[in-house]
């Protein structure tokens, strides 16, 4: 797969970047070299090697699911204008 150089232009004012002609012809390059990588990933063979998050094995660190401070409802919304039940309240925006 490789790109012309109207399809970079294109791609440009898709993404709103001005570039000139030269550049666009630098860009060619730079897209097709970076296409011809990515090709040369799919040659790779990684049947059975499953997906991985990091290259380092690592067990994430989890901690317990629980409320370890709170209780302040009522100083959370001490400040507001307006407030019922401990909840802020706003006027109705959507009908």
């Amino acid at each position: 797969m490789s790109v012309d150089t109207a399809t970079v232009k294109r791609v440009a004012k898709l993404s709103r970047i001005a570039i000139d002609d030269t550049q666009a012809e630098s860009m060619k390059g730079e897209l097709n070299a970076i296409l011809d990588w990515v090709e040369q990933l799919n040659e790779v063979n990684v049947d059975g090697v499953e997906p991985m998050t990091s290259v380092v094995e690592q067990k994430m660190r989890m901690r317990d699911d629980g409320v370890t401070d709170g209780g302040y409802a009522d100083k959370v919304t001490g400040n507001a204008p307006v407030s019922d039940d401990s909840f802020f309240a706003v006027p109705k925006v959507v009908e």
